[in-house]
């Protein structure tokens, strides 16, 4: 049909579906980061927690990291996706009732979490507390959203997907996928569940979820919206369109294998730590690349970034987003990751990200978008620049406190003397003590963040008071059926491109996982595959170019593509841990089974959070080792649903800690920490000592974790609760014999009985076999194989310093 036959018709825009979402997003972020505000108060005066139950640091750190990924990050995603994917498309989105079910239904997905949360219901594994009923409903709403965007992409009045929307596939099919692994569990109560995986299997896949949540939440989602907001407000078009194509491809197949760096010189089998290094050091050229893609796309316009506040914030966030993306690699690097992990480097990347990446990309976008939507000009240009340097100057305070005082805690951890045999600093204290004024620093580096988005709030207000809500309107030119979604989904597989790619990914997981010479000769044969593929390019670039300039006509081909390319990296990964995470491919220890009331003590510890400050997890590092106790074996946490491995040590670690203090130490830290550890910075708990612990749903707990392969005998549910009674009468008598009075059946009976459980474990006879870091190979190790993929040197056990 000629252009002139064209039939033509006037859209209008669902704009108020964006209203919704930028006022949420900017209501829950000051929420999230007022959380926030507090909890680094508190770390600093342990008086803010209160003495209550529900405001303590570990419950109320969970509510700010959801707040702000979920809540803040997530409307505002869902804003500048439903408003780009709509000019985009040139169609309004398909349904509106499908867009009113997403928004309110992801709005009482947030008020559930701000409720349970500070209740201490907890799944206990970071960025996946919520419990299952909530998990569900994130599921559904998700798939309301995903039915909607789909079927607005088949409504289309456009043929070809511009690069955004490449994004925007990504993100939804990617964290469907990793949501429903990660969040797999069997309930025992509409407020409880144990997750399916166990010990490092769990902590493989949480890590897996935990570093592509931050991939395909926080970054592809903000990256669509930048390849379209960017452009349109600096009036240019993206600097390399090859450029974008790259960055996409690259980044969604390399960003799913990275997970495991989040676990270096822990006992993840050796083979999956370099796996996650090494993918993690190639994120840089991606990252980087759409890093440069949006900067030069502001070439001949570099005036703009004096005079137009969006512009600023846009700027300085892909700015920023290239320093995080840069320091994540080098975070990696197991060298560096020995000296930043656990520590308060890891909080400032984390923070750079959220706040420069993340927050500045919102911020522009609603100072981008609110005009628009209603109709008129920003209230006040000047207050957004002050916003913008105030912002700046709180990430900036905010997250150099953060580099130093976690490189200055990571080096007083790891100090040894000369010899090796001895800690310089043995308290842990004592570092803690050391950066006391740079915790104090990073409220100030926060309130001025917050003020930043208090003072957008008003901005925002006033402009909406300006004005009226609009929505755009359109005149389209409709498309016919025959001219997009026509390519059968044989043709995207079989040809050329896909053929070589998949040939040469083959070769190099030969030289991954085959035997020694195996690998080197599947190395060899991958680097002339690449060779041949860069010839058969050459020779017919324009054939390859066609395929996926027709790829891009065809959303459901594009679609299956992306999600082969980011499940490909997730099954090589976790497949092998199914292995790895059986007793009998442990290394030389198996965890001892808890008691019915261990149970209910380690679920008190993982409803209060405590995983948010503690570790459970003695690395294969001479500090560590002398601090701690001797290094913790795969075997050790085998029955641990979920695993409490950690990721941050605001105190030390306990792997070890049930053979180092007596049940009277615990009772007396735990009523007030300062009695036992003076200059301690951690609440009381007095709320554990009036509560009794649930004895009602011990049998049902019990029968789930049998039916997730823990070993329990058979027993009555009335066995198991006077089997829980049975063991709280003999710490409480233990507890008498200190002159301290307490009841059998109180949480903080069984919570002791669980931290003196802490360490123990069975040595069962086993065949001499070398399984050290090799655990979930594909071939055996035999003497002499070279060490590709064992651990390093072992070491020694040595004593603890007296007084740890």
């Amino acid at each position: 049909m000629s252009a002139n036959n064209t039939a033509k018709s006037i859209i209008e825009f669902d704009d108020q579906s964006v209203r919704h979402f930028m006022w949420a997003s900017i209501i829950w972020g000051i929420v999230g980061m007022l959380v926030g505000l507090l909890i680094a108060s508190q770390l600093n005066f342990h008086q803010l927690n209160f003495n209550t139950s529900f405001l303590t640091f570990g419950r109320l750190r969970p509510l700010h990291t959801n707040a702000v990924i979920f809540a803040f990050v997530g409307n505002m995603m869902f804003a500048g996706v439903y408003y780009s994917t709509q000019r985009l498309c040139k169609a309004r989105m398909a349904s509106d009732l499908l867009s009113k079910i997403h928004f309110w239904g992801w709005q009482m997905i947030i008020v559930s979490a701000a409720v349970t949360l500070p209740l201490g219901l907890s799944r206990g594994q970071e960025y996946a507390e919520l419990i299952w009923p909530i998990n569900i409903a994130v599921m559904l709403i998700w798939v309301v959203f995903a039915v909607n965007f789909f079927w607005t992409l088949h409504k289309r009045n456009e043929p070809s997907l511009y690069v955004a929307l490449w994004f925007y596939i990504a993100t939804i099919i990617t964290i469907a996928m990793l949501y429903i692994v990660n969040h797999l569990s069997i309930p025992t109560s509409w407020t409880h569940s144990y997750t399916v995986f166990s010990g490092v299997q769990n902590a493989l896949v949480q890590w897996w979820y935990g570093h592509n949540a931050v991939a395909f939440f926080l970054t592809t989602p903000i990256l669509g919206i930048m390849y379209y907001f960017l452009p349109k407000a600096v009036e240019r078009p993206v600097y390399s369109y090859r450029l974008s194509i790259v960055h996409f491809w690259s980044l969604v197949f390399i960003y799913i294998w990275a997970g495991p760096h989040h676990l270096l010189n822990t006992a993840l089998p050796m083979w999956l730590q370099y796996l996650g290094m090494f993918f993690s050091l190639m994120l840089w050229a991606p990252s980087w690349g759409g890093m440069l893609n949006g900067l030069l796309t502001l070439r001949g316009a570099w005036d703009k970034l004096r005079t137009d506040p969006v512009v600023k914030f846009f700027i300085a966030a892909v700015t920023f987003y290239g320093m995080s993306t840069f320091e994540g690699p080098l975070l990696s690097i197991r060298a560096v990751n020995a000296l930043s992990h656990y520590s308060d480097w890891t909080i400032g990347h984390v923070h750079s990200g959220a706040m420069g990446w993340n927050g500045f990309m919102a911020a522009g976008l609603f100072y981008w978008l609110a005009p628009r939507l209603y109709g008129t000009k920003l209230y006040s240009a000047a207050w957004a620049n002050f916003h913008f340097w105030i912002g700046t100057m709180g990430i900036l305070i905010y997250v150099g406190a953060m580099w130093v005082s976690g490189i200055m805690q990571g080096l007083m951890l790891n100090a040894t003397n000369p010899e090796g045999t001895s800690l310089m600093y043995p308290a842990f204290l004592d570092t803690l003590t050391a950066i006391r004024p740079l915790m104090a620093a990073r409220i100030v580096g926060g309130l001025l963040y917050f003020s930043g988005m208090v003072l957008m709030l008003v901005n925002l207000v006033l402009t909406a008071r300006r004005g009226k809500a609009v929505n755009e309107s359109r005149e389209v030119a409709l498309l016919n059926r025959g001219d997009k979604d026509t390519m059968p989904l044989k043709d995207t597989f079989i040809n050329d491109p896909i053929a070589y790619m998949f040939g040469g990914l083959l070769l190099i997981m030969g030289w991954v996982f085959l035997p020694p010479g195996a690998d080197i000769a599947s190395l060899v044969c991958a680097g002339i595959f690449a060779v041949i593929a860069i010839r058969k390019f050459q020779q017919g670039a324009q054939k390859w170019s066609n395929w996926y300039d027709r790829l891009l006509v065809n959303y459901m081909p594009f679609t299956v593509l992306t999600f082969v390319a980011v499940l490909l990296g997730g099954l090589i990964q976790i497949i092998p841990t199914v292995v790895v995470n059986r007793a009998q491919n442990i290394e030389d220890r198996i965890q001892k089974v808890y008691t019915p009331l261990e149970l209910a003590g380690r679920d008190l510890y993982v409803n209060e959070g405590c995983y948010n400050c503690h570790s459970q997890m003695i690395r294969t590092m001479l500090p560590d080792v002398l601090r701690y106790g001797d290094y913790s074996r795969l075997g050790e946490s085998i029955y641990d649903h979920p695993f409490q491995w950690g990721s941050k040590r605001t105190g030390p670690d306990l792997a070890r800690v049930g053979s180092r203090y007596a049940e009277d130490w615990h009772y007396k830290h735990m009523m007030d920490p300062r009695s036992t550890s003076p200059g301690s910075n951690m609440p009381p708990y007095a709320h554990l000592y009036e509560r009794k612990f649930d004895q009602k749903s011990l049998p049902a707990k019990i029968a789930a974790m049998t039916q997730l392969g823990v070993p329990y005998p058979a027993m009555s549910g009335d066995e198991i609760k006077q089997k829980a009674i049975e063991q709280g009468i003999q710490v409480v008598g233990k507890l008498k014999e200190k002159g301290i009075a307490a009841s059998p059946d109180t949480e903080i009976v069984a919570l002791i009985a669980y931290l003196m459980k802490l360490g123990q474990y069975d040595t069962p006879e086993v065949e001499e076999r070398l399984t050290d870091g090799t655990q979930g190979l594909p071939f055996p190790l035999k003497p002499g194989d070279p060490d590709k993929f064992r651990t390093t040197v072992k070491p020694p056990s040595l004593p603890v310093p007296a007084g740890q």
